[in-house]
């Protein structure tokens, strides 16, 4: 995979003082950023969240789904311990991007659920790759994580790229009654951690 990295800068935020690192996918031309506190290049394990970008839960504020609320838990955790980092992928509604997310989100306001949906629109369940955390993470001199995460996938994805994941620390935070069925799917399908 080739992975260009792009540039740096501070990004002051209201957990703190983070930094931002920006990286281009060369074969697709998507654009991935890292955020960063504190010395991470030290060696010892480092609390890391591996964040898909989801517009309508960072940004729009969406009760459907779980993914701000773990976003801003990811940031308030690292800024608490004072180093950390956050790799934000921009793979939108499990890979299948944001115009197909709002057909699955029609599909789910008619009953479906969120696997359900990806799959009627012939996609899989989760499309997500990992593969672009390789170079990322070599970049910025980490290879000890302690992982914030409910999802194994994560997991498996990082060990088979050749990283210690030394802790699984379980994120849980944003459960509302308008994503009971979209939290209990990822229990029950995808194999998520209770």
């Amino acid at each position: 995979m080739s992975v260009n990295y792009i540039a740096s800068a501070e990004l002051p935020t209201r957990w703190g003082q983070f930094s931002i690192h920006g990286f281009e996918d060369a074969e697709t031309g998507k654009e991935h950023v890292a955020l960063t506190m504190g010395d991470v290049s030290s060696g010892d394990p480092v609390l890391c969240r591996i964040h898909s970008e989801c517009l309508t839960g960072d940004c729009l504020f969406s009760l459907r789904c779980d993914c701000g609320p773990q976003l801003e838990a990811a940031m308030k955790n690292i800024a608490e311990e004072g180093r950390g980092l956050i790799l934000y992928l921009r793979q939108e509604g499990r890979g299948i991007g944001l115009l197909n997310k709002i057909k699955a989100y029609a599909l789910q306001d008619f009953g479906a659920d969120t696997v359900e949906a990806n799959v009627q629109l012939g996609f899989e369940p989760d499309g997500r790759e990992y593969d672009i955390c390789k170079p990322m993470l070599e970049h910025i001199k980490v290879n000890k994580i302690r992982l914030m995460t409910n999802n194994p996938r994560k997991v498996n994805a990082l060990k088979d790229l050749g990283f210690e994941v030394g802790e699984i620390v379980s994120i849980r935070t944003g459960a509302n009654p308008h994503n009971e069925s979209y939290l209990a799917v990822k229990i029950d399908k995808l194999g998520h951690i209770k």
